[in-house]
């Protein structure tokens, strides 16, 4: 009797010969269950780290994400994830996750909070000031009607219509400095 306490053994004399069932079953992992079954529903998605686009599947309980796994139905990933792919549920569950913007005037040491509408007028402020006072109608004669004082450097998170959307916008504004990864 205690020869088939061996997972090895079970899986050699019993018909799970590829060890993927009842043979590598122990009295500890019969109890388990996924950590998906609890879900109420999954949502896809795209893995935001990088411009791959990999598939991703979201379990949500509660309205609650609680795991986050490659999609096997995504042509380019077929449910694989990189180790930043696998660790994004730290980005909506983390400890480290920060909900408040933080502010680091110039000069100053520390940084301090900031509720989010300040900060988007800031930005907008910044955004109006630098164009007023960088944008050119002409230059050495030629009509260019550009401003070079802002630039933008796009994330690879960002998908081909958030690009499209912004550089609309960058252009709007008369800049002519856009980068962005979704190329890779």
């Amino acid at each position: 009797m205690k020869i088939t306490r061996w997972p090895v053994l079970r899986q050699v004399r019993g018909q799970d010969h590829l060890g993927r069932g009842a043979a590598v079953t122990s009295a500890g992992s019969a109890h388990l269950s996924a950590r998906t079954a609890s879900a109420d529903r999954v949502v896809q998605s795209v893995c935001p780290y990088c411009a791959v686009g990999c598939g991703q599947r979201v379990y949500v309980k509660g309205e609650r994400v609680v795991h986050i796994e490659g999609d096997p139905d995504s042509p380019v990933s077929r449910g694989r994830l990189c180790p930043k792919g696998s660790a994004s549920l730290q980005l909506t569950t983390g400890a480290a996750r920060r909900y408040e913007v933080l502010y680091r005037a110039p000069h100053a040491t520390d940084w301090t909070t900031m509720d989010l509408d300040t900060a988007m007028d800031m930005v907008a402020d910044r955004v109006i000031e630098t164009r007023r006072k960088t944008f050119a109608w002409q230059e050495d004669g030629v009509r260019v009607r550009r401003t070079m004082g802002i630039a933008s450097l796009g994330g690879a998170t960002l998908d081909n219509e958030e690009n499209y959307l912004m550089k609309k916008l960058y252009t709007a504004l008369g800049v002519v400095q856009v980068e962005n990864q979704a190329r890779i």
